[in-house]
């Protein structure tokens, strides 16, 4: 790609988020077809399709070919899923360590817990359906670390909080392989998983009790010493 055309797919980019931002564009509107798009701002309909292909892996909107109601790019808004893919891609280059991504999931989650305990009403409904499947079934290492990683996305979600619930997910996905590879690797994993379960439901107790600390050190010693038990497994 030459200067020149990189230069012109952001100015599609750029477009785009100037709309979004006054309101012109809403989750659900259709942008303007390709040739429109080409056309208006002067560029070539291959910067078009590159902007489009980067906003869709962002996870900002989604395209279909043909036409019709589906057909086209339609805003979709949906930042968990681009920010997973950034953030696994940079923890697969090494730009972000490993440690880091821990250390951040801990600062985040802890506010997550505090934010719930100190809430006059919160919907657990979830989070204890969870508890629950994670309790009662049989569950393979992998089915194991999906439940837990969903147990916490309930936990962000039911903090209402989008922006939380977005980095939350993408945190938990960018190390979600190296989670699992060294897990399988922990000798006594029956001992492991119910002690990680009954971690959960610490968690979620003092949480229901509004014990805003307890609940905060509680989710970073689970985080922290889950992460040392793996790092340990693979080592």
């Amino acid at each position: 790609m030459t200067e020149t055309t990189a230069r012109a797919w952001r100015v599609v980019l750029d477009r785009i988020e100037g709309d979004l931002l006054d309101g012109t564009l809403q989750p659900g509107d259709r942008l303007p077809p390709e040739r429109e798009l080409a056309t208006t701002l002067g560029v070539g309909r291959s910067s078009v399709r590159e902007a489009l292909r980067v906003l869709e892996v962002m996870g900002l909107i989604r395209t279909a070919t043909g036409s019709g109601p589906k057909a086209g790019a339609i805003i979709i808004g949906t930042p968990t899923g681009g920010l997973s893919a950034l953030l696994r891609l940079q923890v697969a280059a090494q730009s972000f360590e490993i440690e880091d991504v821990v250390r951040t999931r801990v600062a985040l989650e802890s506010a997550v817990v505090e934010t719930l305990a100190q809430a006059d009403t919160r919907d657990l409904a979830e989070v204890h359906r969870l508890l629950e499947i994670m309790d009662a079934a049989a569950l393979s290492v992998e089915e194991f670390v999906a439940l837990d990683a969903q147990l916490h996305l309930a936990l962000a979600e039911a903090c209402d909080n989008g922006v939380m619930t977005a980095m939350m997910a993408g945190l938990r996905d960018a190390i979600e392989g190296y989670v699992v590879s060294g897990t399988e690797r922990i000798p006594d994993w029956a001992e492991a998983s119910a002690r990680l379960r009954h971690e959960h439901r610490e968690v979620v107790s003092a949480i229901e009790l509004g014990h805003a600390d307890a609940a905060r050190h509680l989710i970073a010693d689970h985080i922290l010493g889950y992460f040392a038990s793996v790092s340990t497994a693979r080592s």
